[in-house]
């Protein structure tokens, strides 16, 4: 008699629990789908055609990369600058892979498909959860719900772009710049990612009028170890 009573609250703290891990990833893929309306009005903004640019949502997925790629051909870059730069940016997924292939130890059969999902969001819900389970459906219910909107608002944003003509003319081009700035200072979290990221804003700024375009924002990436090796020096020194 005494078993079934001390089961039930078990298995509401547990339905209570997925409810939450689902709510919270749905709250994430969804602020953050809805960005893809600006990358879908950059990259036509850029010239990019609307199968181009749907593309790159569908094949690419992870926004940092999209924006730095079309960002740089918008100001006339060349592919090679574009790629590298986009490249650079995705390297840190394969990090956060490393870590989730640890922590969610899914099927072999599944990996491939997971891998596209592998994203600065679905990694943090992932990895604030306290178990293997609950980790497991935050990072398919962010993944799928940031994947679909994220594709949707990305041809919604090209479509209503070609409508309109050309972005510039309705200051829209400023669009992307503006929701890159947003997702990356929600980053800004310590005294050492502000400073890596007020020397890279620098460095860019130092490089534009120098250097091709493109290639501002690989010197940029300079302003880590720059940061890290000054840290180090300050922490040995007595």
């Amino acid at each position: 008699m005494t078993t079934e009573p001390l089961q039930a609250p078990t298995d509401r703290a547990r339905s209570r629990s997925r409810a939450a891990v689902v709510r919270d990833a749905l709250g994430v893929g969804v602020a953050v789908g809805l960005s893809g309306f600006a990358f879908g009005v950059t990259s036509a903004g850029a010239g990019l055609s609307l199968a181009q640019t749907c593309a790159l949502s569908l094949l690419v997925f992870t926004g940092a990369s999209q924006f730095a790629l079309v960002g740089t051909l918008g100001v006339g870059g060349t592919p090679a600058a574009a790629v590298a730069g986009a490249l650079f940016l995705g390297v840190r997924n394969a990090f956060y892979g490393l870590r989730l292939a640890q922590l969610m130890r899914l099927p072999r059969a599944m990996r491939p498909l997971a891998a596209q999902w592998v994203i600065d969001e679905t990694s943090a819900v992932a990895m604030a959860q306290p178990d293997r389970g609950s980790a497991r459906l935050g990072f398919a219910v962010t993944g799928a719900s940031l994947y679909l909107l994220w594709n949707l608002t990305t041809f919604l944003g090209a479509l209503g772009a070609e409508a309109l003509g050309d972005p510039s003319a309705w200051g829209l081009d400023a669009a992307g710049p503006a929701v890159f700035l947003a997702l990356l200072a929600s980053m800004l979290r310590g005294r050492q990612e502000t400073l890596v990221a007020v020397l890279a804003v620098a460095l860019a700024l130092v490089c534009l009028p120098l250097l091709p375009a493109g290639v501002p924002v690989l010197v940029s990436a300079l302003a880590a170890p720059i940061v890290l090796m000054l840290s180090r020096r300050r922490e040995a020194s007595p």
